[in-house]
């Protein structure tokens, strides 16, 4: 019989519950045993979820870092605080499951690499889409040959309007200082991918980008700072009343679904809850009078050391989310758009084929990120057997952080930036 492995969660928001309830359902593979949170309301949450004992809850990172916990570590904190708890659960011989991005910091990446070099154990980092049906059909179609030689990819990330809104104007993730840059923490999903089709490192980038948008001088003069207070709250397309309640009624009134639960933290979400969390919370201001510094929109154009040109476009606004990605090789093209539905083949001289992304998933559609998320978490366990490596090593999540580096470098510079130096 297989090993039950135990689980012990830093970081108790949407990402670190996503994961956590992927491994609850799987009882015969992992054991959660304790959680840590510097939330009390998350705490319950979970506690309750996942029937944590007292004495197993933790509020304080150097409480909870005392002594190692359980087999596996799942971190899912805010994006500066990955490798300083990756360190030291390496210390204590943890094996890691971390959140992306690693760090936004290019000397943590190879402090953490070189922590797993002295300690060894075992880091997935927590690029899903890898795992995704969909993308992981795109990357077969690739290998087959059945495009002949790659010569250009060309991928669009569409936001969302609203995601935007609620994740990186009002939300966590609104400013570059406590968090990493938008084309790092939004987008290092995409750089991923680009590297893992590729099959090369990237060698150069080229980047523009701004906010549009979001900033106090787009502001209507007669409009309000807060949302319950202004005279467009039930027309604005950015309205927290249509975000987050009106929203909200049209899918259901669902009891506890993201993004309801990251405004609103009590179980179950209610109108009057909904509405009380953004009246007294950041998710009720303007979007035109947040403190947000992360882009709204940005382009990346790359090269890659086996010749391979990739553009990469990020977007906020759109009514859609999802990726439009197409693959341009010498003897015909693939086109992944999952918000359609569809991974399409056009060999140069044959009748295309189709395939629904629906058909993909296979039943796995209840997870996230297009079935990714579960699939990591299967993937997860299958490491920790030593039956295989993961979607990706250490090494190459670190591809990916490089280039939204060079990318940040690039459009704050106006130059076209190197993505390795003589030291890495």
């Amino acid at each position: 019989m297989d090993k039950v492995y135990t689980v012990a969660i830093i970081g108790c928001g949407s990402r670190g519950c996503a994961y956590g309830n992927e491994m609850f359902a799987l009882k015969d593979k992992y054991n959660i045993v304790a959680v840590c949170d510097i939330g009390q309301k998350h705490i319950d949450v979970v506690k309750n979820a996942w029937g944590i004992s007292d004495e197993n809850v933790y509020l304080d990172e150097k409480t909870f870092f005392e002594k190692k916990r359980a087999d596996v570590l799942v971190i899912a904190t805010q994006d500066r605080d990955h490798v300083r708890m990756g360190v030291r659960a390496l210390e204590l011989g943890y094996d890691i499951l971390m959140e992306k991005p690693i760090s936004p910091i290019k000397e943590e990446l190879v402090k953490l690499l070189e922590a797993h070099k002295k300690y060894g154990g075992k880091i997935l980092v927590c690029h899903v889409l890898r795992y995704a049906p969909a993308f992981v059909k795109v990357k077969e179609l690739l290998d087959s040959g059945i495009i002949g030689k790659l010569v250009r990819i060309e991928n669009i990330e569409q936001v969302e309007y609203w995601h935007q809104a609620h994740s990186f104007v009002r939300g966590n993730w609104r400013n570059d200082s406590e968090t990493s840059p938008m084309i790092m923490q939004k987008c290092c999903h995409d750089l991923d991918l680009m590297e893992w089709y590729v099959g090369s490192r990237c060698d150069t980038v080229y980047s523009v980008g701004d906010i549009s948008y979001f900033k106090r001088e787009n502001q209507p003069k007669d409009a309000a700072d807060r949302c319950q207070d202004c005279k467009y709250k039930n027309t604005c397309p950015y309205s927290a009343e249509r975000l987050y309640v009106e929203r909200w009624k049209k899918l259901g009134c669902p009891e506890y679904n993201w993004p309801f639960n990251v405004v609103c933290l009590d179980k179950p979400n209610t109108e009057q809850l909904l509405r009380a969390a953004y009246e007294n919370s950041e998710y009720g201001r303007c979007v035109f009078a947040c403190d947000n510094n992360v882009v709204d929109n940005q382009s990346v154009d790359m090269v890659f050391e086996n010749g391979v040109k990739v553009s990469h476009v990020m977007t906020a606004f759109t009514g859609k989310m999802g990726r439009r990605i197409t693959l341009h090789g010498t003897l015909g093209e693939i086109e992944l758009f999952d918000d359609l539905n569809q991974v399409n083949v056009y060999k140069f001289g044959e009748e295309p084929v189709f395939y629904k992304i629906s058909d993909l998933l296979a039943g796995d559609d209840e997870f996230g990120h297009g079935g990714g998320d579960g699939k990591l978490i299967k993937s997860l366990y299958e490491v920790l057997e030593g039956r295989e490596h993961g979607g990706a090593t250490l090494e190459s999540s670190v591809e990916s952080h490089l280039m939204a580096l060079a990318a940040e470098e690039s459009r704050k510079t106006g130059k076209i930036v190197k993505v390795h130096d003589e030291n890495y």
